[in-house]
């Protein structure tokens, strides 16, 4: 489930929980502590991806802590 999967502090994208970096960016700085969930297909069309400056389709946390 999604509550077990760790969010990058740096780009937000959602990640596997054995993760040690960032599967988009390579940061090591994951956390369990994340709110709200969404699924980008098009970013080049959304505006959520402009506003949370996603440039690749993914997974993403709303809110990281």
């Amino acid at each position: 489930m999604a509550e077990d999967r760790l969010a990058c502090r740096e780009c937000h994208h959602v990640n596997d929980p054995d993760s040690q970096t960032c599967d988009l960016c390579g940061s090591s700085s994951l956390t369990e502590d994340w709110a709200g969930y969404v699924i980008i297909t098009h970013p080049e069309s959304s505006r959520i991806a402009d506003e949370m400056n996603v440039t690749e389709p993914g997974s993403y946390a709303l809110k990281v802590r």
